[in-house]
């Protein structure tokens, strides 16, 4: 389960990602109340918010993987992941100070998804050159562990943290912090046993050969079209959990972090399971995606809030096996020259769809409450799932009649 942790290389990159993974689920978490407590309790707010973080990726995301192909990624990384801290700082000294606004948010909000375009699919990218391809859906498994073990931890410590200083200030001094741990495991690591491939020269065309190359793969079609339709609710989840928690249930701010923690209980033994996999698999990309649109719906049905908590650990078990499934089925079919725009695609559709869908399921929840944004979320999650199933067949069949075609007239001219 942890052969990767092996790896000096991704030992360092696995312990400053738990570091700073906490210490950004704290400041998540601490956003999104710091948000409602500003703007009187609207769920348009959050969604704007959630909008604005992922609005970038939509528009810029395939540039940062051609930019992933072109430049060494761990210092892509070093890069971004300082412009993080400091972004983190300023928020916090705001807070802490009581200048802070809800535009200053949406600032935030917008400049950490400029930053994300780039940093996302870097990251991503980086890991086969740490561990190899045989350990790669390891590695992948072991990331979303350590995403979602800080999914657990981060909004837990931050519902306390905050009403122990009546403010969520210092949560985003201590994420400041937290990526020294990133940067000091980037420093540390030895460039001699990384396989770094050739840079891509820069060229015209790039953005347009990877779309062409993901086009004519159904390997790598399928998981991305299916992430592609499940981004538009998964990725504006977690505002859901905060309008459930306090819009439905008047949960305090610790009890809200629990709720976020349950979620993440059930995604961090989703992706312990997805560690002890050799291989990603058809069946299990599909199954995850239709299960956790149909645990949407039925959380979104509790009448009581300890069901609802409960609920949310299948919901979290089931989203991270399709993103776990989905990352490695994609990362193992594309080219080494190919893997930053494929990441770039995929980082696109599994953020992109937030700006949509957040800003929709946002609007539903404010008129019609928050159960039926989050059953309007699920449903859809289950039209895309047979939405992209048939979309993969039908190019599938196109492809495999336009190559026949090919293969007939040259036998013809022969």
């Amino acid at each position: 389960m942890f052969r990767s942790l092996g790896n000096r290389n991704y030992r360092l990159f696995a312990i400053g990602g738990v570091v700073s993974n906490v210490g950004g689920w704290m400041q998540r978490t601490a956003q999104d109340l710091l948000v409602f407590d500003l703007s009187g309790g609207s769920a348009a707010a959050l969604g704007v918010t959630t909008a604005l973080q992922f609005l970038p990726t939509l528009l810029l995301g395939l540039w940062g993987g051609v930019i992933a192909d072109r430049y060494p990624k761990r210092r892509l990384l070093f890069v971004a992941q300082s412009l993080l801290g400091v972004l983190a700082l300023t928020m916090g000294v705001l807070t802490v100070t009581g200048a802070v606004q809800v535009w200053h948010i949406y600032v935030m909000a917008l400049v950490l998804g400029l930053i994300a375009c780039v940093e996302v699919p870097t990251r991503q990218s980086f890991v086969v050159e740490m561990v190899g391809r045989e350990d790669l859906p390891n590695a992948i498994a072991l990331n979303a562990s350590s995403f979602n073990l800080a999914r657990v931890a981060g909004p837990a410590a931050a519902g306390v943290l905050i009403h122990l200083y009546g403010g969520a200030g210092p949560i985003f001094l201590i994420n400041a912090v937290s990526f020294l741990a990133v940067l000091g495991g980037l420093a540390l690591m030895r460039g001699s046993e990384l396989t770094v491939p050739e840079p891509v020269p820069r060229a015209k065309g790039q953005m347009r050969e990877g779309l062409r190359y993901v086009k004519d793969r159904p390997d790598l079609l399928l998981p991305i079209l299916l992430v592609a339709f499940g981004s538009l609710t998964a990725q504006s989840f977690a505002m859901s959990i905060v309008l459930m928690a306090r819009g439905v249930f008047a949960a305090d701010a610790s009890s809200f972090g629990v709720a976020s923690s349950m979620f993440a209980v059930g995604a961090l033994a989703g992706a312990l399971m997805a560690a002890r996999r050799t291989e990603p698999s058809r069946k299990l990309l599909i199954g995850g995606a239709v299960a956790f649109g149909l645990f949407q719906i039925v959380a979104a049905l509790a009448p009581w809030y300890p069901l609802y908590l409960l609920l949310l650990i299948p919901a979290g078990l089931a989203q991270i096996t399709l993103n776990t499934t989905a990352n490695a089925s994609v990362q193992l079919a594309a080219a080494p020259e190919m893997r930053g725009r494929v990441m770039g695609l995929y980082v696109l559709v599994f953020t992109g769809g937030a700006p949509v869908g957040a800003s929709l399921l946002g609007w539903i929840a404010e008129v019609g409450g928050p159960r039926a944004g989050i059953m309007v979320g699920g449903a859809l999650t289950l039209v895309g799932v047979g939405a992209a199933i048939m979309l993969t067949k039908a190019i599938g069949r196109r492809t495999h009649a336009a190559v026949r075609g090919v293969a007939a007239a040259a036998a013809g001219a022969r």
